[in-house]
């Protein structure tokens, strides 16, 4: 009898134990957004995009959107940017590019991803002034897949609002962490109208070559 009473003692603690540490998990697994800036680094993913006006390098998120990271970076390991364009840039708003040959017909790709905007905005990343977002045909916040663009101001009207075709927003799923100079001076370019496409570079601004940056936290 006194073991039964030892084992449903030890049985009760053990009950108040698991209730109190699962409360904390509850606490900590994001009842409220996680600042960005408190999120564990899962390693370090960095990309350096070189233009025919300069260079770029971009700290990449995935703890902020796991799948869109994973996309870019098989799109940069493919070598799928090289000889692409900005093709759309507008000064004190953004610059895209990614999609489009110099003759501004599309590149061939495949597949599409899910759109991790209500994801990244949870986890602290929106679109401020140097992220990288994706971008889509508007209405359809599903066609993401290779071109993306970075803000060179802060954009809240991009961010997620809601899980509706006009509200779900851009995903952001990285950061310029060097030559902000470069994204801004792309942005300033002349621009012209090109059949449907507004806001075209007049001279050609093209992706030369994308790397992936391996640092000690990271590899292939």
């Amino acid at each position: 009898m006194k073991n039964l009473h030892l084992t449903l003692a030890i049985s009760a603690m053990s009950a108040v134990l698991a209730f109190t540490a699962c409360q904390e998990r509850g606490k900590a697994g994001g009842e409220e957004p996680i600042a960005l800036e408190e999120l564990p680094r899962q390693t370090d993913y960095k990309v350096t995009i070189t233009t025919s006006m300069g260079a770029f390098t971009l700290e990449l998120l995935p703890e902020a959107a796991p799948k869109t990271v994973e996309n870019f970076l098989e799109r940069v390991r493919s070598d799928f940017y090289p000889r692409t364009i900005f093709h759309r840039v507008r000064p004190n708003f953004m610059i895209q590019g990614g999609g489009h040959l110099p003759n501004l017909a599309r590149k061939p790709f495949r597949g599409n991803i899910t759109n991790e905007a209500d994801l990244a905005k949870e986890k602290g990343l929106t679109n401020t002034r140097g992220t990288i977002s994706m971008a889509y045909t508007p209405g359809d916040p599903f066609g993401a897949a290779v071109q993306f663009f970075i803000n060179v101001r802060d954009n809240p009207n991009l961010d997620f609002k809601a899980k509706t075709l006009t509200e779900y927003g851009h995903c952001p799923f990285g950061r310029v962490i060097d030559g902000m100079d470069v994204v801004d001076r792309i942005s300033r370019v002349s621009t012209r109208r090109v059949r449907e496409h507004e806001a075209v570079p007049a001279e050609p601004v093209l992706i030369v070559k994308t790397e992936e940056i391996f640092t000690d936290s990271a590899s292939k």
